[in-house]
């Protein structure tokens, strides 16, 4: 784990955002894209999102996304083919463009959630039949369900929120063929379960998590990130019972921290955002790097040093960026 004193550092040399001359530039909540000639670079900048807002930016955030992204991305490789080509620099992923289906694949082995799209949220205001999926009564916050089940959403436009939705209602409204959808169902299924077992082995729960899919050369690949602390909920396995008995929340390593806070604060995505303390940026920041460590294995290796710059070195050294 960095120190302290390494993360309170890193605040003033946090990546907020790039500007590369290259290809064509879209800018999602986390990740600047560039697309050029059937590829695309994906930049993880340091920005945390919830409840569909940007919120700020949390040190080495995206360097923690990518690189647990790259290791999930190599682990997973017999289950589903992926759109990565290589990783010229800790925040930086090559990838092949590819067609992007507009649903997000969220997978759920436990009933959790603060926001309006999560399945206690829902489950808590008398809803039993969430995204197609029969709840039982009697169901406990944070409580482990029978099976994994599949609760898709739609995926909105830059600034529009997220629409959960079931399988069969996607298929309905076409937004993607039913002999994909089936198959997204599937690789799902077997993503979830396999880093389900991998990480129980380091002591973590996978709660829940999401995945997208997209088309390349006829073939269904993952795309985007997997099984990290913003697309996936984590916990600490070995307390996770214990804490559960007594009706408290069990300790989380993701970004359910920061909107757990800002929940508290009243913010559940409409109006204002509160301004966000460093002290709250740090303990996000301990959490991503304690999920990537225990995710992977590996000590997370980072220093105080402006991203930017990094990068802007790297991709010219890789051929990417010209040098101005």
């Amino acid at each position: 784990m960095l120190s302290d004193t390494i993360l309170k550092n890193q605040l003033k040399n946090t990546l907020d955002k790039t500007s590369f001359k290259i290809g064509k530039k879209y800018e999602g909540k986390v990740r600047d894209n560039y697309s050029f000639g059937g590829k695309r670079i994906i930049i993880t900048t340091d920005r945390i999102s919830a409840f569909d807002r940007v919120l700020c930016s949390i040190p080495f955030k995206g360097q923690v996304l990518n690189q647990t992204s790259a290791f999930w991305f190599e682990k997973t490789r017999n289950i589903v083919k992926n759109h990565v080509i290589g990783v010229p620099d800790p925040n930086v992923m090559i990838v092949n463009e590819c067609k992007p289906y507009p649903v997000e694949m969220v997978v759920r082995g436990y009933i959790t959630g603060v926001t309006t799209t999560s399945a206690w949220y829902n489950y808590e205001r008398g809803v039993r039949d969430f995204c197609g999926n029969k709840l039982p009564e009697g169901l406990k916050k944070n409580q482990k369900l029978g099976k994994p089940i599949i609760t898709p959403s739609t995926k909105a436009e830059h600034g529009m929120h997220d629409e959960s939705i079931s399988g069969e209602e996607i298929i309905k409204r076409k937004l993607v063929d039913e002999k994909i959808y089936r198959k997204m169902e599937k690789a799902a299924l077997a993503l979830f379960d396999f880093g389900t077992k991998l990480v129980a082995k380091n002591n973590l729960i996978l709660v829940d998590t999401k995945y997208e899919f997209g088309e390349l050369n006829n073939e269904l690949v993952l795309i985007d990130e997997i099984h990290t602390p913003d697309s996936s909920r984590f916990w600490i396995k070995g307390t996770y019972n214990e804490l559960f008995s007594r009706g408290q929340e069990p300790q989380k390593l993701d970004k359910e921290y920061v909107r757990q806070w800002l929940a508290d604060k009243g913010f559940m995505g409409e109006g204002r955002i509160p301004a966000i303390p460093d002290e709250v940026k740090i303990e996000a920041a301990k959490r991503y790097i304690t999920a990537c460590e225990m995710i992977t294995g590996k000590q997370f290796e980072a220093q105080n040093e402006n991203v930017l710059k990094r990068i802007e070195r790297n991709l010219i050294k890789s051929g990417l960026l010209q040098k101005s």
